[in-house]
């Protein structure tokens, strides 16, 4: 029975999120806003101009927030070729392909900023499809990026899981009625990924590799099986 394993890719595959942190610090530096890195690090994972205004409130000169979010972008960009994959996620990835799953990721990057990231994490041959930025209109915690991953995998949301590191991730997930499994390489604490909506929360992919027999995941994958074997009926 078709099943999609849907993925976030910053710091859930690839560990970037506090190098977004740093580019969001300079960005506002730059455009003279004194911006407190905790406050960038608890805020990543939304689109950029959703984290421009949690983090400097409606009241900002909205003018800036085009500026502030290229200088992000150049930022972040001279870091494109050093991008870290995060312990585990290709050999994650392609194992759970091969028991079956459609691998999707769902991520607020785009062209090249997503091509970096494939590149770092270098598991194209497990990657099945990818639902970009440019492929919705709203980003996480909404639960368009999901539901447009499991459009491209053809699954409904009771054959998938999404596997993320940020509360908004598990929000995204909660949303779109899938079950969310969270990973703390990103560096949100494990209380506020399990009080949004995570089923089960993981170190980092190569914890949840090791682990992947007795994880939701698995789970899920052995209910789907049963239900294929129920209507098949006995031989």
């Amino acid at each position: 029975m078709e099943r999609a394993a849907v993925f976030d890719v910053d710091g859930t595959l690839v560990d970037t999120n506090h190098l977004h942190v740093t580019a969001w610090w300079e960005a506002f530096r730059q455009a003279g806003h004194d911006v407190v890195m905790h406050d960038i690090h608890r805020s990543v994972g939304l689109p950029g101009h959703d984290l421009i205004a949690r983090l400097l409130g409606d009241d900002r000169d909205t003018g800036q927030d085009d500026a502030i979010s290229a200088a992000h972008k150049t930022l972040y960009a001279t870091y494109a070729e050093r991008l870290p994959p995060l312990p585990g996620a290709g050999r994650l990835l392609r194992a759970l392909k091969g028991q079956g799953w459609t691998v999707v990721l769902a991520t607020s990057a785009s062209g090249g900023e997503l091509a970096a990231l494939r590149r770092a994490l270098d598991a194209d041959d497990a990657i099945g499809a990818t639902a970009s930025s440019e492929d919705v209109d709203e980003g996480k915690p909404a639960p368009e990026p999901v539901e447009r991953a499991l459009e491209l995998a053809g699954v409904p949301a009771d054959r998938a899981v999404f596997v993320g590191d940020t509360v908004w991730d598990m929000e995204a997930a909660t949303r779109a009625g899938v079950l969310g499994v969270a990973l703390r390489c990103g560096g949100i604490p494990q209380r506020d990924l399990e009080q949004a909506g995570a089923a089960a929360v993981y170190e980092d992919p190569a914890d949840l590799l090791a682990r992947l027999d007795d994880s939701p995941v698995a789970r899920v994958g052995r209910r789907l099986d049963a239900s294929r074997q129920g209507t098949r009926g006995p031989s």
